[in-house]
């Protein structure tokens, strides 16, 4: 087996962490077991490509870029928004995204290193599209949490609503707060 073949199955172990890694933000609104980074990203990524769709880009663009937003976050961490305030500085998806990607094929490497930089850069619709659908998840989440009575879910879907950009993703987040989390199963079973 060669060392880029290696070093490809070890950043797929890496990636797999994410499974067991929380978004600490939602501790601070009291959510005991809140969703793991890798639930947040799979479901960014579908969103990514509804919203792309909508906007007329890339929807496999806009959801590639979505589900490697937070890879590096099996490196640093998911620093809630108070903690970041303590970091003298935020560590760099980009450069972790480097480290990451050392010694894998090359096209892999610069998938991913061109994914992590396009969201941090916001430099296509593709990307605005995928950080639309993080705060459009965001809001989702926190809708679904205030559902099962985490009142103070509201400032995450208050905050995650002002910063949605894109008319698709604003348009999409008015028809997810005018609905109640289980309306969809409603709708199905009729």
């Amino acid at each position: 087996m060669s060392d880029e073949t290696t070093r490809a199955a070890h950043l797929l172990y890496e990636v797999g962490t994410l499974k067991n890694q929380r978004r600490t933000g939602w501790w601070m609104a009291g959510v005991r077991d809140p969703e793991s980074v890798a639930e947040h990203s799979w479901r960014t990524a579908l969103i990514a490509s509804v919203i792309a769709a909508m906007e007329g880009a890339d929807p496999a663009k806009a959801a590639l870029i979505a589900v490697w937003h937070d890879t590096g976050e099996t490196r640093s961490g998911d620093i809630n928004h108070l903690g970041q305030r303590y970091l003298e500085s935020k560590p760099d998806p980009r450069g972790i995204a480097v480290d990451q990607t050392e010694g894998l094929p090359g096209r892999v490497g610069e998938v991913v290193r061109s994914a992590v930089a396009a969201y941090e850069e916001q430099d296509s619709p593709e990307a605005r599209c995928a950080k639309d659908a993080d705060k459009l998840e965001c809001l989702l989440q926190g809708v679904e949490y205030r559902a099962q009575g985490y009142t103070a879910a509201q400032r995450w879907i208050d905050g995650s609503l002002g910063r949605i950009k894109t008319a698709s993703g604003k348009a999409l987040a008015d028809a997810v707060l005018e609905q109640g989390s289980l309306d969809w199963l409603y709708a199905a079973m009729r």
